[in-house]
């Protein structure tokens, strides 16, 4: 797949998800794309059922830059998960809460 091929697919806009490398017209990120197929374990045909706006081309294109460049996006959503954990960790659930008022009222 040339260089050119890719860039019909995948496009990086500062500002819009965060700079990180995005299906054209989309804010669905390369990032979202591996983790669906390589930690979901979802096919390329999975994706575009669950995501009919994209295209088949949109998701192998997402994967090729992916392995062009493996270690920055690997690095981007282990960054995400920290971010997730670190908020998660800050933000008790409302469910927990209303538990949690029960039991001392």
């Amino acid at each position: 797949m040339s260089i050119a091929v890719i860039k019909e697919h995948i496009e990086i806009t500062p500002g819009i998800c965060g700079g990180k490398p995005r299906i054209a017209g989309h804010r669905i990120r390369v990032q979202d794309i591996v983790v669906w197929h390589e930690q979901m374990g979802m096919s390329p045909d999975e994706i575009l059922y669950h995501y009919p706006s994209i295209t088949l081309s949109d998701i192998y294109a997402a994967l090729a830059y992916y392995h062009d460049r493996r270690d920055e996006i690997r690095s981007a959503i282990e960054a995400d998960a920290e971010f997730a954990s670190q908020l998660k960790a800050q933000t008790p659930s409302l469910l927990q809460q209303k538990l949690k008022n029960r039991q001392h009222g």
